[in-house]
């Protein structure tokens, strides 16, 4: 059987936590979780480690000191996640804007040809809900952004949920990756794409979190649309083996 890991970052989840990881675990095809932690002040460790004697083989926690940015978490998952031999690797965030019903189509894309399957609200007209229509706007121009300066033939470039290969990230240099904040999402498809890796969308409906404090803020947008730019302007190359 295929091994497969959800990357989960969290910080200060509590609220959602226990229920996201029973909905996965709750899924058929055996998929084990990884959260990092960034040091929540709310407990939210405490949470994971409680369930871990329930879930000793399939749920697994790296805590590291303090907030250090999603794109830091995600590298250091990824890092974890091939080092433990996994054949899929996923993103998902804890606060069920991302569907874990959803989970399956997104390694079902892979198993059937995609290098990255990419939980699209894009890809099908605008699939969103519980956004301020503001957000919404800048959410989807900024793919229109990005899709037109990168030339690369994704609509939801900032997405955070998604299914890799493990040869993917075995490929790309982790080491290299530089933005920290949703620019790491754009970054990682981008240098998918530039390494000739196959990309495929899959259309999910993306709910805004109910519980807990979400985590975007305008730098994070900043970063993005100036990361963007100066992305265009490197090579991607290949990690060295």
């Amino acid at each position: 059987m295929d091994r497969k890991v959800i990357i989960i970052p969290t910080y200060n989840e509590k609220e959602n936590i226990e229920k996201i990881i029973r909905a996965v675990f709750s899924l058929e095809g055996g998929y084990h979780i990884l959260v990092i932690e960034d040091g929540s002040p709310d407990g939210t460790a405490a949470i994971v480690k409680g369930l871990q004697k329930e879930f000793p083989e399939r749920l697994h926690m790296i805590e590291r000191q303090g907030k250090l940015g999603l794109g830091t978490a995600y590298i250091t998952g990824f890092k974890w996640s091939v080092e433990q031999g996994y054949d899929y690797i996923f993103e998902m965030d804890a606060d069920f804007s991302h569907n874990p019903n959803d989970v399956p189509k997104l390694y079902q894309a892979c198993k059937e040809g995609a290098d990255l399957a990419i939980g699209s609200r894009y890809c099908n007209g605008i699939s969103v809900i519980n956004w301020p229509i503001g957000r919404v706007i800048m959410s989807y121009y900024a793919s229109v952004y990005v899709r037109t300066v990168l030339g690369m033939k994704v609509y939801d470039t900032t997405a955070g949920f998604k299914c890799y290969r493990r040869r993917v990230l075995e490929t790309i240099d982790l080491d290299k990756v530089r933005m920290k904040g949703y620019g790491f999402q754009i970054e990682m498809k981008y240098s998918t794409y530039k390494l000739g890796f196959k990309i495929k969308e899959v259309p999910i409906i993306f709910v805004d979190r109910t519980e807990g404090t979400s985590k975007m803020s305008s730098g994070i947008f900043g970063e993005a649309f100036w990361g963007v730019m100066r992305l265009k302007m490197r090579r991607i190359k290949p990690r060295k083996q």
